[in-house]
């Protein structure tokens, strides 16, 4: 039997504060009445014109603002783009965590890392189990996906039931734990579901996404490929799965295993203390060890899949990583697809390791964590929604699952694309956005969280493009006479020993729009620099056709 709308009239909520408009950032807040419960808590990597920045988190100003309702953050898997931000956003919002085993387990990493382990209440949730938070009770219903323990939660409301599949696709032969619960869908969709909140990732994809376990096989012939070289495979480190039957494979063919990379060395360490990962005995040796074994006898698991700066795979492609060198006798395997916009780079890297004379595979080495159409036509089968709210992609994708949606049979006016920052309020008779409320992204850069902004990027893709130059000059207040200077400082813009006459010029400019400014008794400093910038402005984008960041700075000399 369906559940109705509350007498009093309220409706459920549904605030998506990040995560509608990129892959990454997810984080969707439930209210009803007096209750806020908060689905995830992501991050994103910044884009390629977010000069130095580390990452970008959400802004969570609507629940500080109704910091009173909020009664905990439920977490579907462990992720960093469902995780990552976290540990900022607990520095303003002190509130309970709910999450399965692995999840918290990854979770409290991050907590230990900040320093927030000791006041943060949490809580393992087990599947089938139901927590209550507030108005809200919150069931956890096992799935599939990249990562162990990943789970969709059924949110009960008085106003009706919402499923949020979280990261998901039905696999029938998980490396690890059960198949997905599909009878608790089915179970679900019988009592009646207000509306499914489904992954959109892969609904451009037709067919059902494969079985992580296929890749058991293919990595058992591609060791068996090449037995003579020693193989180094580049995956995503919470990918617990993956590595799994990579240690499989290689235990198999009887190779030591080498874990690489922070965040690998940490998941690993993680899943294997709680039991999601199984590393026979002898295995695994350290990185100092490989030298005391045949390049044949040992395979190296790595980060940098996508390419990252900063990651083990690339300083190894760089030759700037102390303890590995690439050469001839090695392959390397990438088993992950480049996320979008990671291309140029994961190329780079290929190409880095190709010209050293490494054998580098990056075909059929890897299969999806995210549901094709069919499985997301499965879900919606089992469920029965009355409205249908994609989320977890780009608006492409969003666009492709609302498709998916209407050819079921769903009324296109129940099909509800939001953007972030949207207010759906929802009950059994009706659905609409009735509002918006602040959302946006917080920048962390090193130890700085929020204090990078637009004003600061515009300036540093400025300092990028054209570079800077900085006028000193020292300024005799009594005398109103300049004392010593203009002297031009160049950084970025041109080469000053090959641009004598360019930067000749440039101080006649500038002598002269100071002589101006005395001539006619200026003597507020903010006009004369003024002056100064505006005037070597115009003669450097007459003379270049460019404009670079001028600084004139006047020193007091009296």
């Amino acid at each position: 039997m369906k559940q109705k709308k509350t007498e009093n009239g309220s409706k459920l909520k549904v605030i998506p504060i990040g995560g509608l408009e990129q892959i990454g950032l997810n984080i969707t807040a439930f209210e009803y009445e007096d209750s806020i419960v908060v689905v995830d808590c992501g991050l994103s990597f910044p884009a390629d014109d977010m000069l130095g920045i580390d990452l970008v988190i959400p802004d969570v100003t609507y629940l500080k603002d109704n910091i009173h309702k909020v009664k905990g953050f439920v977490f579907t898997h462990g992720h960093e783009d469902h995780i990552g931000a976290l540990p900022y956003i607990l520095k303003e919002l002190s509130v309970p965590l709910y999450a399965t085993r692995l999840t918290m387990g990854l979770i409290e990493n991050k907590l230990k890392e900040h320093n927030l382990l000791g006041n943060t209440r949490r809580k393992v949730v087990k599947f089938g189990q139901i927590i209550t938070l507030g108005n809200f009770r919150i069931e956890f219903i096992k799935t599939n996906h990249s990562i162990v323990d990943a789970a969709a939660l059924a949110i009960y409301s008085p106003a009706g039931t919402v499923i949020h599949t979280g990261d998901f696709k039905v696999d029938y032969t998980p490396v690890f734990g059960d198949a997905i619960d599909l009878q608790r869908f089915a179970e679900l969709g019988k009592k009646g579901v207000l509306a499914l909140m489904c992954d959109s990732t892969n609904a451009e994809r037709p067919g059902f996404t494969q079985s992580e376990k296929t890749l058991g096989r293919i990595f058992d012939n591609l060791f068996t490929e090449n037995k003579n070289t020693r193989i180094i495979i580049a995956t995503f480190a919470s990918n617990v799965d993956r590595v799994q039957q990579i240690i499989n494979s290689a235990y198999k063919f009887g190779r030591k295993v080498v874990v690489e990379g922070r965040s690998m060395v940490n998941i690993i360490e993680t899943a294997s203390n709680l039991g999601c990962l199984h590393v026979p005995e002898n295995t695994l040796i350290d990185i100092e060890q490989l030298k005391n074994y045949p390049k044949d006898q040992t395979v190296i698991i790595t980060t940098g899949s996508q390419g990252e700066s900063m990651a083990a795979l690339s300083r190894m492609a760089g030759s700037t990583h102390r303890k590995v060198t690439i050469g001839p006798g090695d392959t390397v395997i990438f088993s992950s697809h480049p996320i979008p916009g990671n291309e140029k780079a994961v190329t780079k890297v290929i190409n880095e390791l190709s010209r050293k004379g490494a054998d580098v595979i990056f075909q059929d080495a890897h299969v999806s964590g995210h549901a094709c159409q069919e499985e997301i036509k499965l879900i919606y089968t089992l469920t029965q929604p009355k409205y249908a709210i994609p989320v977890h992609g780009e608006y492409k994708h969003l666009k492709a699952q609302a498709k998916i949606a209407t050819d079921l049979g769903i009324d296109k006016d129940n099909v509800f694309i939001l953007s972030s920052g949207d207010v759906l309020e929802l009950c059994d008779e009706s659905a609409n956005v009735t509002g918006k409320v602040q959302v946006g992204t917080i920048l962390v850069d090193g130890l700085g969280v929020g204090d990078v902004g637009n004003i600061v990027l515009r300036d540093r893709q400025h300092l990028a493009e054209d570079g800077i130059m900085i006028v000193v000059m020292g300024f005799d207040r009594a005398s109103n006479e300049i004392v010593s200077g203009p002297d031009i400082v160049s950084r970025g813009f041109v080469y000053v020993r090959e641009s004598d006459e360019l930067m000749d010029e440039a101080r006649r400019v500038v002598d002269d729009a100071i002589e101006k400014c005395i001539n006619r008794h200026v003597t507020d400093w903010g006009k004369i620099k003024a002056t100064t910038k505006d005037a070597l402005s115009e003669y450097i984008w007459k003379k270049t056709k460019r404009r670079p960041m001028i600084l004139p700075i006047i020193m007091d000399i009296s």
